[in-house]
């Protein structure tokens, strides 16, 4: 699942924030996954690459939702104000949201599991 805040929400639904920067101590997604946005759905990764935060492009920004890398560069900052000294590492995660009808298969496929576990424990 990734959390976003809800400023982001509706450019993620609209298909226009496509990318996110985490810093994780070590790499949480994998390409090809489908994970979760609590109010926007469900999504497929794209990719996840291990980047430098300096090396950040404006192309990098456009699709994290940001007018330039120098407003992407604040926000992660006041994100992660500590993590550059705990040994975190920056990702870039690229990611899609899945169209209406396969979002209702995630759905479903998610209640079948629940369903099976629930008949199972």
């Amino acid at each position: 699942m990734l959390l976003f805040k809800k400023k982001f929400l509706e450019a993620i639904r609209a298909g226009e924030k496509t990318q996110t920067i985490r810093l994780w101590k070590f790499r949480r997604m994998r390409q090809g996954q489908r994970s979760y946005i609590p109010g926007a759905g469900y999504i497929v990764i794209d990719s996840v690459d291990a980047v430098d935060l300096e090396t950040l492009t404006h192309d990098d920004a456009v699709r994290d939702g940001f007018d330039s890398v120098e407003s992407l560069q604040v926000e992660i900052e006041k994100l992660y104000p500590q993590a550059s000294t705990d040994g975190h590492r920056p990702y870039r995660i690229r990611f899609t949201l899945l169209p209406p009808e396969e979002q209702e298969k995630a759905r479903q496929a998610k209640e079948a599991k629940k369903q099976r576990q629930k008949e199972g424990g």
